[in-house]
């Protein structure tokens, strides 16, 4: 008999299921000891430091507002069990499940690759996001201070850059980004889910609250910060019903644009999202996978939950799905927007105040 997974305290994912690439499969098993069933002790979070050979990602996606990404840490312990990041981990010999949230590797030289990959010769500048695949403000940030390093980089030789966080800790940096925000070189945008503080527990265990988000917000505006609120993901059923709502509290809280992106479930992000579900919406579970399945052009007839029905690599297809009701999430999300006077274009940043790092040194690896 396989067991179900129950919720882990403090955590999103209620499991570690194998990463893709192993060969062989394992399933728990109930003897009839007992033991297996127990509730979960709650799970410490273990970070390794780690010395990064590059830093700068390039993006190929023409459905991503950017070219250029960094990302101080590898796993986050934010815990979201929808975020589309954690099939990585795999590549780590790890789980995208418990291990992504729990078990953290510190990139600790990031701000001298940064340093010295902006003064590479083949760099052409152009605007950096921090945060594309994990928080560059989880906790673990208060400890390491990596993202206030790289930004304190990035301020001394005038690189453009965003920040994407669901984490109110990007206040405490509000004076490095106030004085490049009044030359153009900075916005932040904070991702806000839901203004349901049970959902927000449920499926973003370690972020801050969303009436904390909002405050970040309010603080960044005073400061002269451009700052835009992310809505994303939208999953039917969930969150979906709240869409007017969060971007009305986010322009109250002095939001100036907003973008969002449809829930999908890339590899075991699937079995990850079901099983938590079962946990905490049993009663609405088959509901909410089938309009996931709509959503992403599933042909009828298809089993509800099958990978089928969750994902879609496609380009353009995957961040907004296809369909009457991805169809009926945009008019609803443009016509918010719109009523509200929240933009759905990026903020614009400065590129000609770039200065080129001097006298830059190879950065040690090892």
């Amino acid at each position: 008999m396989s067991l179900p997974s129950a919720p882990v305290c403090g955590r999103g994912a209620a499991s570690n299921p194998q990463h893709r690439f192993e060969a062989a499969r394992r399933e728990p098993f109930d003897d009839g000891w007992g033991g297996e069933s127990d509730p979960p002790p709650e799970l410490d979070t273990q970070v390794t430091e780690e010395q990064a050979r590059s830093l700068i990602v390039r993006n190929r996606s023409p459905d991503l507002p950017f070219d250029l990404s960094i990302n101080p840490y590898r796993g986050c312990e934010h815990g979201c069990v929808y975020c589309y990041a954690r099939p990585y981990h795999g590549r780590l010999g790890l789980s995208s499940g418990l291990d992504f949230e729990s078990r953290l590797y510190a990139k600790v030289n990031a701000a001298a690759v940064l340093r010295a990959e902006l003064g590479a010769r083949s760099y052409r500048c152009q605007p950096i996001n921090l945060g594309s695949a994990t928080d560059p403000y989880q906790p673990i940030e208060r400890r390491y201070r990596l993202t206030r390093a790289l930004l304190e980089t990035m301020a001394a030789h005038r690189q453009p850059f965003t920040i994407v966080t669901k984490s109110a800790l990007v206040e405490r940096d509000i004076d490095l980004l106030a004085p490049l925000a009044r030359d153009g070189l900075v916005a932040v945008f904070l991702s806000l889910t839901t203004l349901d503080a049970a959902l927000a527990r449920r499926w973003e265990p370690r972020a801050a609250a969303p009436w904390r988000r909002l405050e970040a917000m309010r603080r960044l505006r005073e400061a002269g910060i451009p700052v835009g609120v992310g809505v994303a993901p939208i999953a039917p059923f969930l969150n979906e019903p709240e869409i007017e709502r969060v971007l009305a509290e986010a322009r109250r809280a002095g939001a100036q644009c907003a973008f969002y992106s449809v829930l999908r479930l890339p590899w075991e992000v699937r079995e990850l999202f079901v099983q938590w579900l079962g946990a905490h919406y049993p009663e609405r579970a088959r509901r909410v996978l089938a309009r996931l399945g709509d959503m992403r052009g599933a042909p009828p007839g298809c089993s509800a939950g099958s990978s089928m029905r969750s994902s879609e690599a496609r380009f353009f297809a995957r961040m907004k799905g296809e369909g009457p009701w991805a169809e009926l999430v945009r008019l609803r999300f443009d016509m918010a927007a719109h009523r509200l006077g929240l933009g759905t274009h990026r903020f614009a940043l400065r590129t000609d105040l770039f200065r080129v790092p001097g006298d830059v040194a190879q950065p040690e690896l090892f």
